[in-house]
């Protein structure tokens, strides 16, 4: 009903008894396509009509990975502490909280064991949401242990990259953790077990000069930002235009950093026939 008629009739609505569509019912995709939230998480969080992958965190990709949902989760106890007390416009200490608070993660990574399409394997899935998906000494000791679990119990591991890089709260300490990372599974290459690298949206700094490069077989999403520093920087730094795509996903395939990508639909399908050709066992359905 048109305002006037209704304001002729007398029907006065009071603002705070107006109904809005409530948020979380439809998201717009950066090429404007909107879908339904429902129909989004039901096609693997992935907008039909582009094809564009949204962002997701462990909770999602282990829905989408481990059979039925079904999993251990290990070391999730873990938390990080302030050993620099390192403050800038807030302190640390409160930048861990507030994180905490706003996602319900200890830390930017969740590891754990189950099954996948009915094998074992070891998943540790890193969550952007958590300060921006950053690499600290919990991120690094948690990847550290997923993999000391693969190697005593001869399991499969899968890392799941999404991070903006090193955490700069914790300066040396974040960077001591390529290293370690990039042991651990030099370990696990020497006693033949399989680690695949799965690169989503963003993998960059510390995490993609470590562990997210290192897979048997390096896997990414469709149009992923994967690089070091980001494209302003790099261009900012060479005062060269860089080519159209640069460090996307498809670039990279392009010029042999990656071994394929793959719609998100499909990882658990791909993922595993990599895993079977590895380890030469039987394909499976």
């Amino acid at each position: 009903m048109a305002w006037f008629k209704r304001k002729e009739k007398g029907i006065q609505t009071a603002t705070e008894d107006k109904k809005d569509v409530p948020e979380g019912l439809w998201y717009k995709s950066p090429t404007g396509k909107v879908v339904d939230s429902e129909e989004l998480a039901k096609n693997f969080y992935v907008s039909p009509e582009d094809g564009y992958h949204v962002r997701i965190g462990s909770k999602e990709y282990f829905e989408i990975l481990f059979d039925d949902n079904k999993f251990k989760e290990l070391d999730e106890k873990l938390y990080s502490k302030d050993p620099l007390k390192f403050t800038d416009t807030k302190k640390y200490t409160d930048r861990l909280k507030a994180a905490k608070d706003k996602t319900n993660l200890n830390d930017a990574v969740r590891c754990a064991v189950g099954k996948s399409k009915g094998r074992d394997v070891v998943i540790a899935c890193m969550d952007f949401a958590f300060i921006g998906g950053s690499m600290g000494s919990v991120v690094g000791e948690k990847i550290a242990r997923a993999a000391d679990h693969s190697l005593k119990n001869n399991i499969p591991l899968i890392i799941i990259s999404k991070s903006g890089g090193a955490r700069m709260m914790e300066a040396a300490l974040s960077l001591m953790q390529l290293a370690k990372t990039s042991a651990k599974l030099a370990q696990l290459a020497d006693a033949k077990i399989p680690y695949i690298s799965l690169c989503t949206d963003p993998t960059t700094g510390g995490t993609t000069a470590s562990f997210a490069m290192l897979g048997d077989i390096n896997i990414a999403e469709p149009g992923a930002l994967i690089g070091f520093a980001g494209p302003r920087v790099v261009k900012d730094t060479t005062g060269q235009d860089l080519p159209d795509g640069f460090q996307t996903s498809e670039f990279l395939l392009e010029h042999g950093f990656l071994d394929f990508i793959s719609h998100r639909k499909e990882l658990k399908n791909k993922i595993n026939q990599y895993i079977d050709l590895i380890g030469n066992l039987p394909l499976r359905e």
